[in-house]
């Protein structure tokens, strides 16, 4: 019955953080029109971090609560997933074109944001207030950079739905609470599971929660792909990755210490697996500017011996 009752609230959660990150998205996006912020901020911010809000809420919840190895775990699984999981299903659907600068400019910078954070972690042990700093930094330099190159080459931001004024603060209070309480349930529900089952944080971080946190993401590119609208399906997923790294464990560890080496989790190896996939996609990328179906492949072979290999440990 009590394990009924954890899976129960791990699903009950995710489709609160789903459907309120929508909302809240929806709400924001929508104050930023009326007052007239270019579509393309409303895109590069709000948008991204509002895409962002389910794996921000678990984390932050998970290490208030003192499971810390949810937190890093959901933004390095979510990262995984992203490139190798959902980019696999989507390129063996379709092939997926990718734009130039995606690959000169934001693989590249995904790479490096990458490297910074498990370098950081090995070395230190743990990601503290100054590595937040940092990323939140380069985080503001990363979106001047785009803000300044869309002024350069035309606003094609990304379309946001319209939403009629009084409904507004509904979505937006809505949402908001929607994630908030949905990912104390998730956090909560998954804690148990791992207790039930003797699979430590960290497991559960990379898997379970790292898949409910990326549900958005497989249903948009899976969605876009079979409607043949993928142009922007990579752009989005580095987009994604850079925000998990950058803002996500950005505000947490500036709000409590992560611990990334440690007697309750150890991230080495799944930090090497995150920036293996980064450089993959970017080898498979950098010369025909496209993702083919055999991309995909090796992307899926990849994420399945990932996976037993953390069913095995």
């Amino acid at each position: 019955m009590d394990i009924a009752i954890s899976l129960l609230k791990i699903i009950a959660g995710f489709v609160l953080l789903i459907k309120g990150a929508d909302f809240f998205v929806d709400g924001a996006a929508a104050i930023a029109k009326k007052l007239g912020v270019p579509q393309i901020v409303i895109g590069l911010t709000i948008v991204a971090m509002g895409t962002s809000a389910p794996e921000a809420a678990v984390s932050i919840s998970a290490a208030v609560k003192g499971n810390n190895g949810i937190s890093i775990g959901n933004v390095l699984g979510s990262n995984i997933m992203n490139i190798l999981l959902i980019l696999g299903i989507t390129a063996v659907i379709t092939v997926l074109p990718v734009k130039r600068d995606t690959v000169k400019i934001d693989i590249p910078f995904m790479i490096f944001s990458t490297i910074l954070f498990i370098t950081w972690g090995s070395l230190a042990g743990n990601i503290t207030r100054a590595t937040g700093i940092i990323f939140l930094l380069m985080l503001a330099s990363y979106i001047g950079y785009l803000m300044w190159y869309s002024k350069r080459h035309g606003d094609d931001g990304e379309a946001t739905k319209d939403v009629k004024v009084w409904l507004i603060p509904i979505f937006v209070l809505g949402g908001l609470a929607a994630i908030i309480f949905g990912s104390n349930i998730t956090v909560e529900g998954a804690s148990a599971v791992a207790k039930v089952f003797g699979v430590s944080d960290r497991v559960i971080g990379l898997t379970i929660v790292a898949f409910g946190t990326s549900l958005p993401e497989l249903m948009t590119s899976v969605t876009a792909a079979r409607k043949g609208n993928v142009d922007l399906a990579i752009g989005n997923i580095v987009g994604s990755n850079l925000f998990n790294i950058l803002f996500i464990l950005g505000i947490t560890s500036v709000i409590i210490d992560l611990p990334y080496i440690s007697s309750a989790a150890n991230f080495m190896i799944d930090g090497f697996v995150a920036l293996l996939a980064a450089v993959l996609l970017w080898l498979l990328t950098v010369k025909n500017k496209r993702l083919g179906r055999t991309g995909g492949l090796i992307m899926l072979l990849m994420y399945s011996a990932y996976f037993v290999y953390l069913l095995i440990m």
